[in-house]
């Protein structure tokens, strides 16, 4: 996901820092999958009240979006947004490497900023295998160092399993102890790293420029029997996270080859 907002956005943003900052908006959510392909996006003059703008800083924002491919407008019939083109992509296995806090002696705490009930975004419900009527529990929640925000994360939890548990508890344990805690038992994650740029909301959250590069991991995590349980968009400050690997040279001759080292005492994924 936010491999397809940094490429499209590196094309070049509308002019203004307002059309900027719709441009972005409405890139993530078309990425995510809130827009799905095929769907109309709300009218200029009903984005423009929702998003505080004029209606020529909105057709800024949809000039460059239709110009990167993904939207297509025609007069009479709208806005429309258009499939996504796939790219040749190289992938690591990240399997055995969970990102953890950078060791710097220091706690962390999160701050919930939102929590709510509803449909999932289409990428999300694809991911966990969820159907169309499956409602999820969305949280946005912040990570602060020593209270300097560093991580903005959102999850996305199937109703059935985020309903043992109540806002105020998400708001000051771990998710994946309460997921421990209703009965989930986890068993396999897949995740991906990749970088974006910072939307308005995100920018002001964590405290950099709009359109600042960010650290984006995302993941899905299932249980025993494969359902998927957990969906985690994770965005970080790169000067202040970053992802390490030890590894080791094994095999003999020409089958030689790396390794990572699986550390025993890393055992709980951070977030």
């Amino acid at each position: 996901m936010g491999q397809n907002l940094a490429s499209s956005a590196s094309k070049g943003l509308p002019e203004g820092g307002k059309a900027q900052r719709v441009f972005l908006h409405l890139h993530q959510e078309i990425t995510r999958g809130v827009y799905a392909p095929g769907s109309v996006l709300p009218g200029e003059q009903k984005l423009a009240a929702t998003l505080g703008v004029s209606r020529v800083t909105v057709r800024r924002a949809l000039d460059v979006l239709e110009k990167d491919g993904l939207v297509e407008r025609r007069v009479g019939s709208g806005t429309t947004v258009c499939a996504q083109k796939s790219s040749p992509s190289m992938a690591a296995d990240f399997s055995t490497l969970m990102p953890q806090l950078v060791e710097m002696g220091r706690n962390t705490t999160a701050r919930l900023l939102s929590f709510s009930y509803g449909a999932a975004p289409g990428g999300v419900a694809e991911a966990l295998g969820l159907g169309a009527q499956v409602r999820v529990q969305t949280a946005v929640r912040l990570r602060l160092v020593e209270n300097e925000p560093f991580s903005h994360l959102t999850t996305w939890v199937p109703e059935e399993i985020a309903q043992n548990y109540t806002e105020a508890e998400l708001a000051t344990t771990p998710l994946f102890r309460l997921l421990e805690r209703s009965g989930v038992k986890v068993d396999s994650a897949h995740q991906t790293v990749s970088a974006t740029l910072a939307s308005p909301e995100v920018a002001e959250t964590l405290g950099v420029r709009i359109g600042a590069p960010l650290l984006s991991l995302d993941r899905v995590v299932r249980d025993e029997e494969g359902r998927g349980v957990e969906y985690l968009a994770a965005l970080y400050r790169p000067d202040m996270f970053r992802l390490e690997m030890s590894l080791n040279h094994v095999g003999v001759g020409e089958t030689r080859h790396w390794e990572p080292v699986i550390n025993p005492a890393r055992k709980e994924a951070a977030e």
